[in-house]
């Protein structure tokens, strides 16, 4: 598949410090992202990072028990915040940022609308974690008719079965599935 730079972007998904500091083992993860993010800037294609980011006293969070519940208790991925910070070997000055407040990244935002007000048609994905973001993500870009990538190697899931899964049989449904290195090699 030949990427067109002005019809492609490139979404992290929840590299953040407040969600790496729970996945140590990511670290392999991070740098397969860094190397996409690097050839995506390298080659002209729109970088978008996409992660959690509620108001100051989440406002956004129910008080009833859910996921989101630990997060506002504990005053985490306020914008802003060290917690909603996105690793530095991912994220430069000047890169798009969009914040959500649930798992996929086009929950409760403007994501859908910046793509198509750029004309991308294509999307490179990964992200933190496989069955999360990244699942939830590929899902809703495909109900929205993008065509995306994932980026096997800059996904990680606290489950290696999971992922694994998730990559072989779930997500070749809906998109094409490729390392960085394989992205990296295809002309563009």
């Amino acid at each position: 598949m030949k990427l067109d730079p002005q019809k492609t972007a490139f979404l992290t998904l929840d590299f953040q410090k407040g969600i790496l500091a729970s996945y140590p083992d990511a670290e392999a993860t991070v740098q397969a992202a860094s190397k996409a993010v690097d050839f995506a800037r390298e080659n002209g294609f729109l970088v978008i990072h996409a992660g959690l980011g509620f108001s100051e006293g989440h406002p956004e969070i129910a008080d009833f028990e859910s996921r989101f519940l630990m997060v506002k208790q504990n005053n985490l991925f306020v914008k802003g915040s060290a917690s909603a910070e996105f690793h530095s070997a991912i994220r430069k000055p000047g890169d798009l940022v969009v914040y959500k407040q649930r798992v996929s990244a086009f929950s409760e935002n403007h994501l859908n609308l910046m793509l198509r007000a750029r004309g991308i048609e294509h999307l490179v994905l990964f992200g933190v974690a496989t069955s999360g973001i990244v699942l939830s993500t590929l899902r809703r870009a495909f109900d929205l008719d993008y065509r995306s990538i994932v980026l096997k190697d800059a996904c990680f899931d606290a489950d290696p079965e999971v992922h694994r899964v998730l990559c072989e049989k779930v997500f070749p449904r809906q998109a094409i599935v490729t390392t960085v290195a394989e992205l990296i090699g295809q002309d563009v």
